[in-house]
């Protein structure tokens, strides 16, 4: 898209856009229900492996609504915010929020086969964050980032580096509190998605040029076809003229051109009543 790095870089994306400002309100507004039932949120809708494989699977998707504390919640919403709007405005609301939700299902799913028997609640929007991190890098990959506000570095270069940093996490999840398998399981099922994407889209585009290369050769051959009934029409009026010419002075008085022509059009007939 035309839209891709259209700028070098200033603080923030620009104005909030739509999907990414009701999904931050959802966010905070579930937060805040959490100082009320804290506890009883995250047991029916936090991430459970256990739960999930009893029956509770709208915790792959409400799991993404609720965080562990003020940092957690606050990283995550900045993230959307500072990521998020760029990619709504490049993609629309409706297919940001498609990639929203399936990273962050996705990272859920993630999560839940690689602990098939945990009874840890997983919480956070972060699967899906990690997955707006893998979008924005793709899209915009020598953008640079501020890190810590002071040192800049190339989108893909940082998002290759938090890749690195929840693969080697992920073998002591357990230990850290962090759900390390939902950050890492978000960015693959990104990256996946989008070029699985551009691959369909690439298809596309080859089957379309397929499709006009097949449409050009048969507009040939309806051009060679039109030609040759054109001359067998043309030959056949000949014909009809020597034959008269025939009638008149006899068929020894034919020049060698009018005789050939004749041949030509015995061999026509016979073609013609052997396809037949």
């Amino acid at each position: 898209m035309s839209y891709y790095g259209y700028r070098s870089f200033s603080f923030g994306p620009g104005g909030i856009t739509k999907a990414v400002k009701y999904l931050l309100l959802v966010n905070v507004g579930v937060f805040f229900l959490e100082f009320l039932w804290g506890a009883q949120l995250i047991y029916v809708f936090g991430l459970t492996p256990a739960l999930i494989k009893k029956g509770l699977i709208w915790q792959l998707v409400t799991y993404m609504f609720l965080h562990g504390g003020f940092f957690h919640i606050l990283f995550n919403m900045f993230a959307l915010w500072m990521f998020g709007c760029d990619i709504e405005r490049a993609w629309g609301t409706r297919e940001f929020l498609k990639y929203y939700f399936i990273t962050g299902v996705g990272a859920g799913l993630f999560t839940f086969f690689l602990s098939f028997n945990s009874h840890i609640p997983t919480i956070g929007a972060s699967g899906a964050i990690f997955g707006i991190l893998v979008a924005f890098a793709m899209m915009f990959p020598d953008r640079p980032i501020y890190l810590y506000f002071l040192l800049p570095i190339k989108a893909k270069y940082l998002v290759i580096f938090f890749a690195v940093i929840e693969f080697l996490a992920s073998f002591r999840h357990t230990s850290d509190g962090i759900g390390h398998f939902a950050h890492l399981g978000g960015m693959v099922i990104g990256y996946i998605y989008i070029k699985s994407d551009w691959r369909l889209s690439s298809f596309f585009r080859l089957s379309r040029y397929l499709g006009y290369l097949r449409e050009l050769r048969l507009r040939h051959r309806m051009k060679v076809i039109n030609k040759k009934r054109e001359r067998e029409q043309r030959l056949l009026e000949r014909v009809d003229q020597i034959l008269d010419k025939i009638n008149q002075v006899g068929y020894e008085n034919l020049t060698k051109e009018e005789k050939k022509s004749l041949e030509e059009a015995s061999q026509l007939l016979s073609q013609q009543s052997e396809r037949k």
